[in-house]
């Protein structure tokens, strides 16, 4: 199940009933955009407490671990810890459910603001997703993956930024190329 991040669908719409009612059971991680959030869980995501709320409700359906990869707020009815920044940012979420006996105890939340570097870039959400998978296996606390992970798709899309043109080929991923980025994760973000 795949979008482009900007509400459209690259499989068929029906597609999503089935990986929330048949697939996501059986996930232990998930990490859509906003849109695919949006698509999983009947509810719009236009404030970071939606964001959270839904994070709720993908545990609900089965994974422990949520990572809504991008979503973008207009600040309108939003909490106010962003700021009144003009700046575009991306907001970033990780949470993850512990349960004890069959019975939730906990779900820790963490965020992480990001500034936008603008363009389309190609590999992102899969770039992401390993990243995440990698960093949680290594690293025991979350708010650290998180950290790492989000430095490190900064600095790649950055570097793939600084070096593209006007053709998507130019917009994919330049990740030889970031090597030593992705091995090293440099400390941008604070969750």
């Amino acid at each position: 199940y795949n979008s482009n991040g900007e509400g459209r669908f690259y499989c068929p719409p029906q597609l999503a009933k089935i990986y929330r009612d048949e697939v996501l059971p059986l996930a232990n991680v998930v990490t859509p955009n906003r849109f695919e959030v949006e698509q999983l869980t009947g509810m719009e995501v236009r404030t970071r407490d939606d964001a959270k709320d839904a994070c709720k409700r993908l545990h609900d359906l089965g994974p422990e671990l949520v990572f809504i990869t991008s979503a973008t707020f207009n600040g309108k009815g939003d909490d106010k810890s962003a700021g009144d920044k003009e700046e575009k940012l991306m907001t970033i979420l990780a949470s993850k459910r512990t349960t004890s006996g069959g019975a939730t105890s906990s779900d820790e939340v963490w965020r992480i603001d990001s500034p936008i570097i603008d363009g389309t870039y190609t590999g992102t959400g899969d770039l992401c997703a390993a990243l995440l998978l990698a960093w949680t296996e290594k690293e025991s606390n979350l708010q650290t993956a998180m950290e790492k992970v989000c430095g490190t798709m900064y600095s790649v899309i950055k570097v793939t930024n600084d070096c593209s043109g006007d053709t998507v080929r130019s917009r994919e991923l330049r990740l030889i190329q970031s090597k030593k980025i992705i091995e090293n994760p440099p400390a941008l973000f604070t969750a």
